[in-house]
């Protein structure tokens, strides 16, 4: 049954975006409000797109367009390729980008581009882009920098987003209010809640406690005890999670409405000011959101126009599930016992799997692509998700181990699923699992032999600042590893010590590039093997966040401290698993007294050598000001130049 048509909706909500781009593939992601004829043009050549487009609906007036096209004709790389993707509609003529959505094209353009690189020389990367945070939109960065530099040359090869793309456990009022409205506007399929104190997605929109006191909603037991009361007694963070918990989304529609919401100005236009009922001290904090929700807004039309000229590649992290994802076994004996706290869980995998996860790799989700195929259509005759076929989904989703994948670029690109195959702790379960089990430590290893270089996407960072990792053990230790997020690559000795022992292996490549987020601040290491004459050589480059940071006084502080406690000279430095590792951090050149962190949103931006080294890191900060390099002791006594993006 085709969707009804609304002619007061724009034909195109979010998109295009580029996503997994090679000389014979473009595979690009888009959400209408209904079905469209649609073809893609490159250069001068035209591709009709009906049998390369699956088209998913999302609700009455949404429907997901998933392209994958192949081309019997490969693209020419190093050089720009004009595209267009235009509409067509019986008796009308094709409408392209500048009809209907001129805002993703650059001032006297009319069509959009984008270059395929020969090889990586050079990337942007970053994490945690939290919309109601008072810093600048980072990902801005990406289009003040495409606006500036348009030749070929000059373009990066690649936008790498480690984690943290939307907080769906972390969302503002204002935000929230939003989502309800454009989930009302466009339909977006209701769903029946198992194990909750409301009984469907309706119920939950409209309850008193659905604005700011959501954890009171969260999944209850038969003790009629939230689980917030019954595991954690107030002391530790509850399953979803943290004080900031307060407007988790719990509904596939929620989570599809808000990414939505944060990759195109388009679905705000569909929605007014009008405030939801709230308390004074409410609706005080809500206005004070506003603020910075309004000015995330202004900014999305550049942040779209980035997303629809750079090849982008995704990977999640915490946040675009829930905090504390799967951190302890004991948390997945929590959270996955109970069919609600699980359906919150899966709704939001299901959404990462249809915008973020399938443009990485298409081939991986053939089937649960089927199965979400059919469950949609369903709801699309039935006017709602059904329940058993939902939850049987969402199970499949829970088993896959296929969010991982590698690019066969120069050099490699290799991205880690650090969430879903973790190392769980047998003799204590409330010990921080381990990022990657053995299984899949085993295939990363697999996957690294015999390459001379290497670029590694791992959300959180392999080699991390010493200090604030031994305080996550600390807390660990005292039974409370939820209080301060206590995972991290050293947490667990088993998957460390493997990590440990790949870099140490003949076999793997002589240089690796490791590039994380997570943490909401950037540092750059370089790391070497003590006492070996042919050590590979290991760059720890750290950007986070695009849209956060890290309290000021408290990181500097930190910084400073580890900088006493693990000076090279420190016997605390034999007591860390790394102690085979001499770890060498490169300093911000606007560095005030030897910072080895640097504090604010942006993105990273790395330029590589011919052999797949960093021969310049830069971070391109959200508020405008000049980039900072990261640099060698010896060069921060040097004066520099450091060019300014307009």
């Amino acid at each position: 049954m085709p969707l009804p048509c609304r002619p007061d909706l724009p034909d195109v909500l979010a998109g295009p975006l580029l996503r997994r781009l090679e000389p014979g593939r473009v595979v690009l992601w888009l959400v209408a409000s209904r079905p469209l004829a649609l073809q893609l043009c490159l250069n001068e050549q035209c591709h009709p797109l009906a049998e390369h487009c699956r088209q998913l609906p999302l609700g009455r007036h949404a429907v997901l367009h998933l392209i994958d096209l192949p081309l019997a004709e490969r693209l020419p790389q190093d050089a720009r390729i004009a595209y267009d993707l235009q509409i067509l509609d019986p008796g009308q003529a094709p409408r392209g980008l500048a009809d209907w959505a001129p805002h993703l094209l650059h001032e006297g353009e009319t069509r959009a581009d984008f270059v395929l690189k020969s090889r990586i020389d050079q990337l942007l990367h970053g994490s945690c882009r939290k919309p109601h945070h008072s810093a600048a939109d980072g990902l801005l960065c990406a289009d003040r920098l495409l606006a500036a530099e348009r030749g070929a040359a000059q373009r990066p090869a690649l936008l790498l987003l480690n984690g943290d793309q939307v907080y769906a456990d972390d969302v503002s009022g204002p935000l929230l209010c939003a989502i309800h409205q454009l989930i009302e506007r466009l339909g977006l399929f209701d769903e029946a809640l198992e194990g909750a104190v409301v009984t469907d997605s309706q119920a939950l929109y409209a309850h008193p406690a659905g604005y700011y006191r959501r954890a009171d909603l969260l999944p209850a037991l038969k003790s009629n005890q939230t689980l917030r009361d019954r595991f954690f007694g107030g002391v530790e963070k509850p399953i979803f999670t943290s004080s900031t918990a307060d407007n988790h989304l719990v509904t596939f529609a929620e989570v599809i409405a808000m990414y939505l919401l944060v990759w195109s100005p388009v679905p705000w236009t569909l929605i007014d000011e009008t405030e939801p009922t709230l308390s004074e001290q409410q609706r005080r904090r809500y206005r004070a959101e506003r603020t910075h929700i309004d000015a995330f807004r202004r900014g999305l039309g550049q942040a779209a126009r980035a997303l629809a000229h750079l090849p982008t590649l995704m990977i999640f992290d915490d946040h675009d599930i829930t905090d504390d994802w799967n951190l302890s076994a004991r948390w997945e004996q929590t959270a996955y016992g109970h069919p609600f706290s699980k359906r919150i869980i899966g709704n939001a995998l299901l959404a990462y799997l249809l915008c973020q996860g399938w443009g990485n790799q298409p081939e991986a989700f053939a089937e649960p692509l089927a199965a979400c195929s059919e469950l949609l259509r369903q709801a699309q005759h039935g006017g709602g998700l059904d329940p058993a076929r939902q939850d049987a989904l969402l199970d499949s989703l829970l088993r896959l181990q296929h969010w991982h994948y590698v690019l066969p670029t120069t050099p490699a690109l290799l991205v880690l699923d650090t969430r879903t195959r973790r190392w769980r702790s047998e003799g204590r379960l409330s010990r921080p699992s381990g990022l990657m089990d053995w299984e899949a430590l085993c295939e990363f290893q697999q996957a690294l032999l015999d390459h001379p270089a290497c670029i590694i996407v791992s959300p959180a960072p392999m080699f991390g600042v010493k200090l604030i990792e031994g305080l996550q053990k600390l807390f660990t230790f005292a039974g409370h590893p939820l209080l301060v997020d206590a995972e991290n690559w050293m947490a667990h000795r088993g998957a460390a010590q493997v990590m440990l022992n790949i870099f140490r292996h003949s076999r793997t490549p002589g240089d690796f590039v490791v590039l994380s987020g997570d943490v909401h601040y950037s540092f750059v290491y370089q790391v070497r093997i003590r006492h070996r004459r042919a050590s590979p050589t290991i760059w720890q480059i750290t950007s986070s966040g695009i849209k956060n940071d890290f309290p000021p006084r408290l990181l500097d502080w930190l910084d400073r401290l580890n900088r006493w406690l693990y000076a090279p000279w420190s016997p605390l430095n034999w007591l860390t698993k790394r102690r085979r590792m001499r770890i060498s951090p490169l300093i911000p050149d606007r560095s005030r007294a030897g910072e080895r962190l640097w504090n604010g949103a942006g993105l990273g931006q790395v330029f590589f050598d011919e052999r797949g080294r960093p021969r310049r890191t830069l971070q391109l900060n959200a508020d405008g000001s000049p980039p900072v390099a990261f640099v060698g002791e010896r060069e921060e006594r040097q004066p520099r130049e450091v060019a300014t993006i307009p």
